[in-house]
């Protein structure tokens, strides 16, 4: 899609209020022009002839143009910044919503502060362009061509004169335009630079503090500051030469007139009254100009940001619905998956390859393995996290390819390792697994997940606060909040990705009741990290490099004496030490 084509889209709901501030625009240009009127007339004219009456009657006429273009200029300057700024909240909202739909793939490989700089740096730059470029463009063709032409009326000499000397204006802006385009976009870029570092110091500023590398992070922050601080100042280099070039070329043209135009007065040819009015529709005709040069840096700024707008918005979702797609129908939660080969992006090898595997109805199974083996991958790739190379995954005899992303993701439940909480309240956590669940769900879910007696000793009870990422709570806490939401959106399949591995003995049993709970009339699959708490799954699946070497049940694969009873007895010993 064109350039205008993306700005004529966001401007269209506001086509109301961009008439109305071109309109405006106009008459406001029309009244600029009437001050130099006023002064030629009244020098030539009115003075001359002693005519006070008319020349009071002139100057309450200016005084009501003046009060007119103030109200007219409120008007243009309100209006217009509104009109921007609705632009830039409607071109952000769209921008969200298209990074809400972007895979796995693109998170995996893009940095959370780069990404927050094009959803806020750049759309800042664009929101000033949108409202001042149209706007700023019409004013100053209006008053360019009214003031040229009025000079013209005067004296066609002078005008002439400069004439001569506005090629020479172009000529420079446009010198510097290409210029001023590159430092911008690579300024943008290194202000994307600067966030990402911030985020990803501040985001682990724990560890940071732990291994009291403070004043490394500091270097590194220091090392981004100073590369946009570097560019910043080619960009001040360039400005400055730009607009101090141009009040140069501007002044010289002052000079010129009043060097002629003061010749043309000795002589005769002019009137004083000509001279000091086309002096003044200089300044007319400079200030659109001026406008235009100003307008030029605004649209280097807005256009280095909206260059990566597109950019971003450019980049299509690897996974998304196919046409017609339907959503998906769950009656007994059967997993089918086929001959299926997946390979992580910038890896050399596939973690899985020609993998098979069938989880019957309710059926409870573990999948271990060591790291690396693919068991996460598993995790992953059925709910369409990621997308296969090469074979298929059905449930319930749908091909996942087959039906709505939403549908699929909303039949089933994750709980990992690392849980992510939002900056909130305890309540709100819980909720997020059903944005539409009562009070009186969420107690249920509650005490379903074993944390509403923790959550009723706090003072503020289901209001307290979890801090960004839960920080005020415990790792357990946070696990069975985690495990509380998905009780509250009850999906028919659930998949725990190592849910308690990284937890205490204690709170790792109490946990592991919660989910027993949960895993109830579920099809689940257990991703397990100790061997200890899957002793008791319907069946044990184990992987080596993305395939399967054995399965059975506890029992069974400790009789083969074979993979599976070696990474137990090992996880036995580690556990003794």
């Amino acid at each position: 899609m064109s350039n205008l084509k993306v700005f004529l889209k966001y401007y269209k709901p506001y086509k109301g209020m961009f008439i109305m501030n071109f309109f405006c625009a106009f008459i406001m240009s029309s009244l600029d022009l009437v001050f130099p009127a006023a002064v030629k007339y009244s020098i030539d004219d009115l003075i001359p002839k002693r005519d006070i009456g008319s020349f009071y009657l002139i100057s309450l006429g200016v005084l009501g143009v003046f009060l007119a273009r103030y109200l007219i200029g409120f008007i243009v300057q309100y209006r217009g910044r509104l009109l921007g700024m609705n632009i830039e909240t409607d071109m952000r909202r769209d921008l969200f919503s298209h990074i809400q739909k972007l895979s796995f793939s693109y998170f995996d490989n893009t940095k959370t502060g780069t990404i927050m700089s094009r959803l806020v740096n750049d759309l800042s730059g664009i929101s000033g362009f949108v409202h001042r470029g149209p706007e700023d463009f019409f004013l100053a063709t209006v008053s360019l061509f009214g003031s040229l032409a009025l000079m013209a009326y005067m004296n066609i000499k002078l005008t002439l004169i400069v004439l001569i000397v506005l090629p020479i204006l172009i000529g420079f802006a446009f010198f510097n335009k290409n210029i001023m385009v590159k430092h911008y976009r690579e300024s943008a870029k290194k202000i994307a630079e600067i966030n990402s570092q911030a985020e990803n110091s501040i985001g682990g500023i724990r560890v940071v503090k732990a291994f009291t590398n403070e004043e490394f992070e500091r270097e590194k922050f220091q090392t981004k500051n100073m590369d946009f601080r570097a560019i910043k100042n080619k960009v001040f280099i360039v400005t400055a030469r730009y607009f101090s070039g141009l009040s140069l070329i501007m002044n010289l043209l002052h000079l010129t007139i009043l060097f002629f135009g003061g010749r043309m007065v000795f002589s005769g040819e002019i009137s004083l009254g000509v001279l000091v009015g086309f002096l003044l529709y200089i300044n007319k005709f400079f200030m659109p100009i001026r406008k235009m040069m100003n307008l030029m840096e605004a649209y280097q700024k807005g256009m280095a940001g909206f260059y990566r707008f597109k950019e971003l918005m450019s980049i299509d979702p690897e996974i998304e619905d196919i046409p017609k797609a339907e959503d998906i129908r769950i009656t007994n939660g059967e997993i089918s998956i086929e001959d299926i080969s997946f390979t992580y992006r910038n890896a050399s090898e596939p973690v899985l390859k020609n993998f098979s595997l069938r989880v019957k109805s309710g059926e409870n199974i573990a999948l271990v393995g060591n790291s690396g083996a693919g068991k996460s991958t598993i995790s992953s790739i059925i709910p369409r996290f990621y997308e296969v190379e090469r074979g298929s995954i059905s449930i319930d005899g749908q091909n996942i390819r087959e039906v709505t992303l939403n549908s699929l993701r909303k039949n089933i439940g994750i709980i990992q390792q690392e849980v992510f909480l939002f900056d909130g309240t305890i309540r709100e956590n819980i909720a997020y697994g059903n944005l539409e669940a009562s009070y009186k769900e969420i107690i249920k879910a509650a005490k379903r997940a074993n944390i509403y007696d923790f959550v009723m000793s706090l003072p503020e009870g289901f209001e307290t606060q979890v801090g960004e990422r839960g920080v005020k709570l415990s790792g357990g806490q946070k696990q069975r909040i985690s495990i509380a939401r998905v009780f509250l959106k009850n999906p028919p399949i659930l998949i725990l990705d190592e849910a308690t591995s990284s937890l205490d003995n204690r709170t790792e049993q109490l946990i592991q009741t919660s989910l027993n709970e949960l895993s109830k009339e579920r099809t689940t699959i257990t991703i397990a990290h100790r061997l200890s708490t899957i002793k008791d799954r319907d069946r044990i699946v184990v992987l080596e490099k993305g395939r399967i070497v054995e399965e059975g049940t506890h029992e069974e694969l400790l009789s083969y004496e074979n993979t599976y009873a070696r990474l137990y007895r090992a996880h036995d010993l580690k556990t003794a030490l």
